[in-house]
């Protein structure tokens, strides 16, 4: 088995980090505000080649455009894989990084062995669409990332136990550029699920936290009835960063999404 690591960026400016083996690269997408770091708990989990980056206006990828769209994050992806050579993959996309995935599957469905969508929104209630419209107010006046977010995110319990964790996620948080920051996260706020569902044929895991506020079950229930050949994992006790807090079911559902 191969265990080459490449950490660079790519002739678009995409940060990234390859971490060569021998089976089917799986391709990680992270959420708005976060960068490739979060997927910390994924890398060493599988036997396959595992790509994580950077989205545009994140970590260390820059964003020159004042106007964007979830194409030019399919794009970035496309350009990243391409220069990679990687043909086909599987393709994990968390939170805002599941409308990515989502967006690339309805253009490029040829290039996926499959699809996973990790905590993606799908037709929220007015009050809910209500609630991202104050963050966002909010976070067009805001210098940095707050950190009430984390409790969102993690159940209490487990970040008074892992407040390395914490302070993790938060130095993350707290290096965005909120200028760039702001474009990507009104792209997720103003999101209309309107992609061409009926486009994405390749085998799709829908999946979230039971605890998880702004992605809830119910949304990807719904979401599973709109997506042929999906299939749906609640994760218990999870909320958001169940990736993480839960890391050993949300990675053995992905496994078993892989193989089957």
């Amino acid at each position: 088995m191969s265990n080459e690591t490449i950490i660079k960026k790519d002739s678009f400016g995409t940060y990234y980090q390859l971490y060569k083996r021998n089976n089917t690269p799986i391709v990680f997408i992270h959420g708005v505000g976060l960068t490739h770091g979060i997927w910390e708990y994924q890398i060493y989990s599988f036997d396959n080649t595992i790509l994580t980056y950077d989205i545009l206006g994140h970590g260390k990828t820059p964003l020159e455009k004042d106007n964007i769209s979830f194409d030019d994050f399919s794009e970035q992806l496309l350009n990243l894989v391409n220069e990679l050579k990687i043909e086909k993959f599987h393709l994990v996309g968390f939170s805002i990084g599941s409308l990515i995935a989502r967006n690339f599957a309805t253009k490029y469905n040829d290039r996926l062995e499959t699809l996973t969508l990790l905590c993606s929104i799908y037709k929220r209630s007015t009050d809910q669409q209500k609630i991202v419209n104050e963050r966002f107010k909010k976070s067009k006046y805001s210098s940095r990332m707050p950190k009430t977010g984390l409790v969102r995110w993690f159940n209490e319990d487990y970040l008074k136990k892992n407040k390395t964790i914490f302070w993790f996620i938060d130095a993350i948080l707290d290096e965005n550029y909120m200028k760039n920051f702001n474009k990507v996260y009104e792209l997720f706020v103003k999101h209309q699920d309107d992609e061409n569902f009926e486009k994405i044929k390749t085998k799709t895991l829908i999946m979230t936290g039971e605890n998880d506020v702004g992605s809830t079950p119910e949304m990807s229930k719904n979401l599973g009835k709109v997506i042929k050949n999906s299939k749906v994992k609640i994760i218990p006790v999870g909320k958001h960063l169940c990736h993480i807090e839960c890391s050993n079911d949300v990675n053995n559902a992905i496994q078993e999404h892989i193989n089957d």
